[in-house]
């Protein structure tokens, strides 16, 4: 294959590209896609650019997408006011019904377009191949749901073709029952049922930064339970990382949070030895 034909010409270097290639090739990558920036279409073009190219490298990877800024714009449109406990939105049944409505559209957009790139993917939600079984949260929430079960056969499955699944953070109780997830969880819930290699959360923050504001490049679990003690880390960024945590102390060898504002910073985080944003180990 030649790399210097497929791989974009602001990306990482090609020397350090097969390196990890062959690091990479039997292993799983799970890669959640979400945050404010991503409504931004250029942004979601050079995802779908990155997620292709992964595929045709041979790289094993799920996709895991968010919704939030697409279901704050529906819901507006709507005239109804959503309340927030904790950063969780508080969804009755009329909001259910519209987050289900829109974070299939969004999985169907990625499926299409990475169709267009002649990459083959396929929709995991709760009207299609469902594999997420899950609990009530707690009662004040109404209908957001926490991961009991994830069905790793269909994943497996569809990983073995060559394909790459598309998970939208939904889920299904006992019942039949439509829940919400919060995009993060489901990823990490996803990863750990996987054990996979990697897990990466891409946001529209750099990564984590220490009292200097600086960039963490690499820390280990029990560093950032001292951020979090110290205050360094605060607020949303909280349930982010009590996700990476539990990622990596559940078989995932490491998390890392990365800046999906900048060009190909999934290619960066996986084919080059600066990576591109903050690498969480156990």
């Amino acid at each position: 294959m030649d790399l210097k034909k497929i791989l974009p010409k602001n990306g990482p270097p090609i020397n350090e590209v097969s390196k990890y290639i062959e690091k990479y090739r039997n292993e799983l990558i799970v890669i959640k896609y979400g945050g404010n920036v991503f409504i931004d279409r250029e942004i979601f073009n050079n995802f779908i650019s990155d997620i292709s190219l992964l595929n045709k490298l041979g790289l094993s990877i799920v996709v895991v997408h968010g919704g939030g800024p697409r279901i704050k714009k529906e819901l507006e449109k709507s005239n109804i006011q959503s309340k927030f406990i904790r950063g969780l939105r508080v969804t009755d049944e009329k909001i259910i019904n519209i987050v289900e409505t829109v974070l299939i559209d969004f999985n169907n957009d990625i499926v299409d377009s990475l169709k267009k790139k002649e990459t083959k993917a396929i929709s995991i939600n709760t009207k299609k191949n469902n594999i997420i079984n899950v609990i009530p949260e707690v009662k004040e929430l109404g209908f957001v749901g926490i991961p009991k079960k994830i069905n790793t056969d269909i994943l497996k499955d569809i990983i073995k073709q060559k394909k790459i699944p598309i998970v939208s953070p939904l889920g299904l109780d006992d019942n039949n029952q439509v829940y919400n997830i919060n995009g993060d969880t489901a990823a990490g819930a996803i990863a750990k049922s996987l054990k996979s290699r990697r897990l990466l959360l891409m946001t529209n923050v750099e990564g984590l930064l220490n009292k200097e504001k600086k960039l963490v490049e690499e820390i280990s679990s029990q560093e950032v339970i001292k951020m979090i003690k110290d205050e360094i880390i605060t607020e949303g960024m909280i349930p982010k990382i009590n996700t990476c945590l539990d990622a990596v102390k559940n078989g995932v060898t490491a998390v890392g949070i990365i800046d999906g504002r900048k060009p190909h910073s999934i290619l960066f985080e996986i084919f080059s030895d600066k990576g591109s944003g903050t690498l969480i180990r156990k």
